[in-house]
């Protein structure tokens, strides 16, 4: 049995906690704030209460496999989950829109033909099966195992993208995910339904590998859940089996760096001075060299932390929480995207470090008793991928009332009689982000992608350091709850069974 140190107490580093505390070890784990969830956040007020990171959970397996593995009641029991139908509603600039069913390839096909025109579910059916093949190619490597010494093997894009023949000129491929849009998809709603994923998940459909095709074929195929009470419930329940599992939580304890005894971890540092040793570090926080001084954690020529440009880790989430007065209607949908004329301005300005004018917004509203009052009451939610702070100062007071108006003026498409409904409106933005997570500028980390020469993968699991490992949304395979999950899962492993871990079968 040895004694392990995690840093943070975010959804990978709580899976990698409960995990290693049932292997027998001695777990312990600081965390910087005064709680537990990362980025699953959560502001009340009012009788509201709201969401202020992931709103849905995809993937729930991932979860479901945490739970059984690590006591004798499943997930469900812990938490009420239940799919979310329709999966989403699109509202274009053109005054169309549409209902997605969830996880109904079917479905979604004839509801894109009945609002699109025929022929637009066919090609949006086509793209998925490519997806599917590019899912078959891929999972394992990208999420399923730690990252490879030969990772190179990801920087080829498995999206089989189908080829343009041209007259007397060379053949294309799509290679990002505005070339997709374009060439395969065609209708440029379908092109705005493409880029909408991306964007919600901080990647810049110029750049972004066409293997990003995997996000919408997961959330389709595997479906949307939503956790009764918000995603914090999701967070809470972790917590609750990590204390169950007798893994021990201290508050408010900032680790200014990691200890380092004959060339591998020992332990961690404390801000004021305090060394707690361990066998084993697990960071479960965005990797910054001061952790560890003379130290480099990552030998040449590893996937690096640092995203390209306009690539991954670049954007931060714009939040408007509406308490607002009246009932949600009953054909409500959860969650509603309205998409804007412009997706190229928005696409420059979010990844140039400015203000979109017109910006993608995502409308929740979920139907849950738990967050509002009483039932002539709603709550929702407005959130826009954005700059992080520092590029836009998100602390100026006037620029976040002017951009929660934007965001509400876009809203009325989706939610008629809106701001006439409005009792109190509460902004986040990236600045919030970044003071609660301790993520520079507020940075929100997307999921990992293949493709793109490895630019769109994250730090390995393992370190140059040995003891040192890596969990949670900045490393291996990525952000978002799931992956933060499986992230847990692969840490654990290493340190259970060691270096040769490929994980589970």
């Amino acid at each position: 049995m040895a004694r392990i140190a995690v840093i943070g107490a975010g959804m990978g580093a709580m899976s990698a906690a409960a995990r290693l505390a049932v292997a027998g070890h001695r777990v312990t784990v600081y965390e910087r704030s005064e709680t537990f969830g990362g980025s699953l956040g959560r502001h009340a007020q009012g009788g509201f209460a709201f969401d202020t990171g992931p709103s849905l959970l995809h993937l729930p397996a991932v979860y479901r496999d945490l739970f059984v593995k690590t006591g004798k009641e499943p997930l469900e029991r812990c938490v009420t989950l239940s799919q979310v139908d329709p999966a989403s509603r699109h509202v274009f600039a053109d005054g169309t829109s549409v209902s997605l069913p969830n996880a109904s390839r079917s479905g979604v096909v004839t509801a894109l033909d009945a609002a699109l025109g025929d022929g637009a579910g066919e090609r949006w059916g086509a793209f998925l099966d490519r997806a599917g093949d590019a899912w078959d190619r891929s999972r394992r490597p990208l999420l399923e195992e730690p990252l490879r010494p030969d990772w190179q093997v990801l920087a080829r894009d498995p999206y089989p993208a189908p080829v343009r023949r041209r007259l007397l000129r060379p053949a294309l491929r799509a290679g990002t995910v505005a070339e997709v849009g374009s060439w395969e998809l065609a209708d440029p709603r379908l092109a705005a339904l493409f880029d909408g994923y991306a964007l919600s998940y901080g990647l810049d459909p110029l750049h972004a590998p066409a293997s990003a095709a995997l996000l919408p074929y997961m959330e389709e195929t595997f479906g949307s859940w939503y956790v009764s009470g918000g995603m914090r419930a999701l967070a809470q329940a972790v917590y609750e089996r990590c204390l169950a599992r007798k893994v021990e939580f201290v508050f408010g304890a900032e680790v200014a760096r990691v200890v380092e005894k004959d060339g591998r971890a020992a332990g961690v540092e404390l801000a004021d001075g305090t060394v707690r040793e361990a066998a084993h570090v697990v960071l479960g926080a965005q990797p910054r060299p001061a952790l560890m001084p003379g130290q480099e954690i990552w030998r040449d020529g590893d996937v690096t932390v640092q995203p390209r440009p306009g690539g991954a880790g670049a954007t931060g989430r714009f939040l408007v929480l509406l308490s607002l007065r009246g009932a949600r209607p009953s054909d409500a949908v959860h969650r509603t995207l309205v998409h804007p004329a412009d997706g190229a301005a928005e696409r420059a300005a979010v990844f140039g470090g400015r203000l979109a004018a017109r910006p993608t917004v995502t409308v929740l509203r979920p139907d849950d008793p738990s967050i509002r009052p009483d039932a002539a009451h709603e709550a929702v939610t407005l959130m826009a991928t954005v700059a992080p702070h520092g590029a836009v100062d998100w602390t100026d007071a006037a620029l976040r009332e002017r951009y929660a108006d934007t965001l509400i003026d876009a809203a009325e498409a989706a939610v008629p009689g809106l701001r006439e409904r409005v009792l109190h409106a509460e902004v986040r933005t990236p600045a919030e982000t970044e003071a609660e997570t301790g993520a520079a500028g507020g940075a929100v980390p997307p999921p990992a992608l293949a493709g793109a020469g490895g630019g769109y993968l994250h730090a390995g699991n393992s370190t140059r350091v040995p003891g040192l490992l890596l969990a949670g949304g900045w490393s291996h395979p990525g952000g978002g709850p799931a992956h933060a999950g499986m992230s847990g899962t692969l840490v654990a492993g290493l340190i259970v069974e060691g270096d040769g871990f490929r994980g589970s079968q």
